[in-house]
């Protein structure tokens, strides 16, 4: 894949920036390995922030790191809930943004809920990739992975709710690539839960014409249902990201991703845990060695 988005471009991650701006809080589904309360420094991983943002502050936001960071090109909204659940922030914040910014690329991350409902704002806007994490074919794996399911203000649970999130899942990437815009899917590896659904989730979305496809290792997460469930292992996860190319000769393979943070900016590559404070501080500081030095 030809692109200079460094999620979608490994070799473009070594080059190129992105900048998630943390403006959408809610969320839409109940995951049994989220908790998006929980913040630490130190941590990497989807979910995580250290403050949410108004469209205007994400735009200031944007101001600052661009200046610090100008090889920033991509940027993306990850949450710290699901930019969907939280459409009239996420896409006033692009809507902010893309006029000052006209030649970075756009995108979003989703669960896919309500996907179908915002084909025509995402193609308006000219949100150009969108990632949506599918991690299961089934009905009865998935409504072990999801608690609740609130679409359209009705809650569904179990297998019921599985159905309505993977129903949508399946008809809004359709849709996304119906539209020309380029599709990333996240596949949450949980060996204990999803490891034979896999093969099925990729021969799906390989026959709708989704472009990339990353097996990200789940990750516990204190105080979630899925807490005392082990991760995968390094060699576990890998056989994992092999095993994409046995059951799609088109699809591409992220094996790159860092499962970076709500607030991440940077380098892919780099430190994707880094926050906004810290970035500033080390700016402020390089700034005061260079004053000492020029005196």
């Amino acid at each position: 894949m030809n692109t200079t988005h460094p999620c979608f471009d490994k070799n473009a991650s070594k080059v190129y920036g992105r900048i998630h701006l943390p403006v959408a809080p809610k969320c839409n589904i109940s995951c049994n390995y989220c908790n998006r309360k929980f913040d630490c420094v130190n941590e990497s991983r989807p979910g995580v922030t250290a403050r949410v943002m108004t469209p205007n502050e994400a735009l200031e936001h944007l101001d600052r790191m661009k200046k610090i960071m100008p090889h920033i090109n991509t940027i993306g909204i990850a949450g710290p809930g699901d930019a969907l659940a939280n459409a009239e922030k996420s896409f006033a914040t692009v809507d902010t943004i893309k006029s000052k910014y006209p030649d970075m690329h756009l995108c979003l991350s989703t669960n896919g809920l309500n996907l179908p409902d915002y084909i025509y704002e995402i193609s308006y806007l000219k949100i150009s990739h969108v990632t949506v994490t599918v991690n299961a074919n089934s009905p009865e794996i998935a409504s072990l992975i999801y608690r609740r399911v609130n679409y359209r203000g009705v809650v569904y649970r179990g297998e019921e709710g599985a159905s309505v999130l993977l129903q949508n899942q399946e008809s809004g990437v359709q849709k996304l690539i119906q539209a020309g815009v380029l599709v990333k899917i996240n596949f949450i590896y949980i060996p204990e839960i999803n490891a034979n659904e896999m093969s099925n989730v990729v021969r799906m979305v390989d026959k709708m014409g989704a472009n990339l496809f990353n097996v990200m290792p789940f990750i516990p997460v204190e105080k979630t249902p899925f807490f005392s469930l082990r991760p995968p292992l390094p060699h576990e996860t890998m056989r994992m990201q092999q095993a994409v190319k046995a059951y799609s000769s088109s699809i591409s393979l992220m094996d790159h991703c860092q499962q970076c943070r709500s607030d991440a900016v940077g380098l892919l590559q780099g430190n994707c845990a880094t926050k906004e404070n810290d970035i500033l501080m080390e700016e402020e500081a390089t700034e005061t060695a260079g004053h000492a030095v020029v005196k």
